[in-house]
């Protein structure tokens, strides 16, 4: 791919006089106002800078919000970890902005340097997405690694956070930093860093950090003064911007794993929405060049808007984030509705079926996606010894994985096939970690179907596949609600459940996982638990491999119902997974089993609140 060398202004700097301007404090006085003073005198934002210092202004003339709203701004610094950084907008260290960006940056290259030991040249790649502040923090990164000498690699525009990931393995980077807050709301941003190249060992090379690595980039970004200009040096140029061919190569890669022989089988009416989002044009032309030719984009969320102004969260899980692209489908008679979130590292998909539009969970796509992807490795095997003759190989070793709070029907479905089958910590730096992995998924929307491109959740190419296997199903005169039934009959009606509880407070979430631990179930649904581990203190799950300790507590009842409860590792949430299995030996036992196990999830949801008598907060 071409490149270009960049020769833009240097960032900009904070300014020095005029209104909103600020003197640094005396070094020996550490009240809350010198300390906001010496951010705003560093501050090259003047946005944050002037929100700062009219707070500041409010403050000391007894506006008590005013001093609430600096107390919490400079309660941080904010604190980096296996997700990087991510958090509302604003001045001071609690909060994400360009001071903060430039802080981590010169952490992150001082460990990259350190991991290089001066052997070679570390190499960077920077992607960005389109909320507020996004573009300045990716241009701040790529002037403080050029400034410490590492090799720079500028994404052209905001990009999906998919093109990013594959980026690292393709540029063969030693690290990836993606600017994003995801599906978070739009006062937030964030900073997702991945290793790649020499940087990191195979299995985790192109994955997001992981411990301890983590910590040792934090040890290196708390060291950096973020007031103090001269540790945060800053290029003026010399940084590459990648062409925007880049963004070409990823859509060829992605279109490449259509199955060319099925073309004809792609009569499939298709409503996209890319929820405000960068995924629109990037799937759009996937889509199109593998066939399918009727796909409707959702007009008012088609492009991206910081602002996200027809939804509460920018999250297809939400309640009422797919209303208009169901309203949509509906009204066009489509077979299939696709939802990227704003990013597109995740996907959601509805479905019509009977006359009905059914919102498929997370764990119901991953169930359909990895049949398809064992489908599909069967085909190529075949095709492959067909080819080769008496002298076949057979089929090769396939792994599936997911996160240890997602359905248990993939491993059943795995199982049945003869595949391994692997269960790891939540998250998907954790999943695209299983040697040799073929296909994984999270029940919060994510799929990784190509991990040898992309070694991370990929909304866009999960979105292609399930486009695929619909297609493949309606030219039988079928939906995916049948192929999702068929698997039922098979291994048994596996229903989920999320109970999400939102906090003000992170403090309330220690607490209520305190209360667990203390008085923690002995029956759900009626039925005695026999399983009860806690995850945080890397107790042994029955079954599964041994798991790094992780907060979390983990019920299995008699009935073999499954309760995990653990704390949200991106927003101030207690997430609850329930699920439910059933067996139905018949089609026509299958809408029994179905209500029978949704009335246990009912139950088991209630004895929850009971237990910590969440109602009231319950999103």
């Amino acid at each position: 791919m071409s490149q270009q060398r960049t020769s833009s202004s240097p960032p900009s700097s904070p300014a020095t006089t005029g209104p909103g301007s600020a003197e640094a404090p005396d070094a020996t006085d550490s009240t809350l106002e010198a300390r906001a003073r010496a951010w705003a005198a560093a501050d090259p934002d003047p946005h944050t800078r002037t929100a700062l210092l009219t707070d500041l202004d409010a403050a000391t003339t007894g506006d008590e919000a005013a001093r609430e709203r600096l107390a919490d701004e400079f309660a941080g610094p904010l604190t980096f970890g296996t997700a990087g950084l991510r958090a509302a907008l604003g001045p001071g260290p609690n909060r994400m902005n360009r001071l903060v960006v430039r802080q981590a940056a010169t952490g992150l290259a001082r460990y990259l340097l350190d991991v290089a030991g001066g052997a070679w040249t570390p190499r960077a790649v920077i992607g960005f997405d389109a909320r507020h502040g996004s573009a300045d923090f990716a241009a701040d990164t790529a002037a403080v690694f050029t400034a410490a000498g590492i090799d720079a690699l500028l994404m052209p525009a905001a990009l999906p956070t998919p093109v990013l990931a594959w980026a690292v393995r393709r540029l063969d980077a030693d690290a990836g930093v993606m600017v994003t807050a995801s599906h978070n709301p739009p006062q937030d941003n964030g900073y997702k860093v991945y290793l790649g190249g020499r940087a990191v060992d195979d299995d985790g090379r192109g994955a997001q950090i992981v411990s301890p690595v983590d910590a040792a980039i934090a040890e290196r970004i708390r060291a950096v003064d973020p007031t103090d200009p001269a540790a945060m040096p800053l290029a003026e140029d010399g940084w590459t911007v990648l062409d925007a061919s880049i963004a070409d190569e990823y859509r060829a890669d992605v279109t490449a794993l259509a199955r060319p022989d099925v073309y004809e089988a792609r009569n499939l009416g298709i409503v996209l929405t890319p929820m405000h989002g960068v995924g629109g044009a990037t799937i759009r032309r996937v889509l199109a060049d593998a066939g399918f030719a009727d796909v409707h984009v959702v007009a008012e969320q088609a492009e991206p808007d910081p602002d996200f102004p027809t939804v509460a969260f920018p999250n297809p899980e939400e309640p009422g984030a797919l209303d208009l692209a169901l309203a949509a489908a509906r009204e066009r008679e489509a077979d299939l509705v696709i939802a990227n979130d704003p990013d597109a590292d995740r996907v959601a998909l509805a479905v019509a079926h009977d006359g009905h539009w059914r919102v498929l969970t997370g764990d119901e796509t991953g169930a359909l996606l990895g049949a398809h992807v064992l489908d599909r490795e069967r085909r190529a095997a075949a095709d492959d010894d067909a080819a080769a003759g008496p002298s076949g190989s057979g089929p090769a070793r396939l792994v599936f994985a997911n996160s240890i709070v997602s359905s248990r029907l993939l491993s059943r479905i795995a199982a049945g096939a003869g595949v391994e089958h692997r269960v790891t910590l939540t998250g998907f730096k954790w999943i695209t970690r299983t040697p040799g992995l073929t296909f994984g998924y999270e029940e919060a929307l994510g799929y990784c179907v190509d991990p040898a491109a992309v070694r991370d959740k990929d909304g866009i190419s999960a979105g292609l596949l399930a486009a695929e296997l619909a297609a493949d199903a309606k030219a039988e005169g079928r939906t995916l609600v049948d192929v999702l039934e068929d698997l039922f009959l098979l291994h048994g009606v596996h229903r989920t459940r999320q109970l999400s509880v939102r906090v003000s407070d992170l403090g309330l979430l220690d607490a209520m996982m305190h209360r667990l631990r203390e008085t923690g179930p002995t029956v759900f649904d009626g039925s005695a638990v026999v399983v009860a581990v806690d995850l945080a203190a890397g107790e042994a799950v029955p079954g599964l491999p041994a798991l790094p300790p992780t907060e979390g507590l983990y019920w299995v009842t008699e009935a073999g119902n499954r309760v995990i409860v653990r704390p949200s590792g991106t927003e101030p949430k207690l997430k609850c997974y329930l699920e439910v299995v059933v067996p139905a030996a018949s089609r026509a036992e299958l809408p029994a089993a179905v209500e029978a196990a949704d009335a246990s999830l009912d139950a088991i949801a209630a004895d929850l609140r009971d237990l910590l008598d969440l109602s009231p907060r319950e999103d």
